[in-house]
């Protein structure tokens, strides 16, 4: 059997949940100090993009043993993948609940989203 690649989907109008390593280093202000998971990841997300697909992306970023905590926020890669890919990504404050997923049920065709830090 042939291993099937994204580049083997139909994903026009679908949604699609993608876990992603984004756990990049941060300095002390936040700042990421390099992107280079964040660009090895963008061939698929933009393959998905352009076919069609609601792409809601998912990461952790450090270990924050499940307690909020401000600097192992995505933010910080929400705005970069957004640089990157030249379009707006939205951002969920939250991996699960009512509000993220009124954001996700609000994604069109080509839209993009970052989920908040797993961990």
């Amino acid at each position: 059997m042939a291993k099937k690649t994204v580049a083997d989907i139909d994903v026009q109008g679908k949604k699609v949940l993608m876990r992603c390593d984004f756990n990049v280093p941060l300095d002390e202000d936040c700042n990421i100090t390099s992107d280079d998971r964040i660009v090895k990841a963008l061939p698929t997300i933009k393959k998905i993009l352009d076919g069609g697909g609601a792409l809601i992306l998912m990461s952790h970023l450090g270990r924050p043993k499940g307690q909020r905590n401000e600097k192992m926020s995505l933010i910080p890669v929400t705005k970069r993948l957004s640089e990157l890919l030249g379009q707006d990504v939205v951002f969920a404050e939250d991996c699960i609940g009512p509000e993220t997923k009124a954001k996700v049920q609000a994604l069109a065709s080509g839209d993009c989203m970052l989920l908040e830090n797993l961990r």
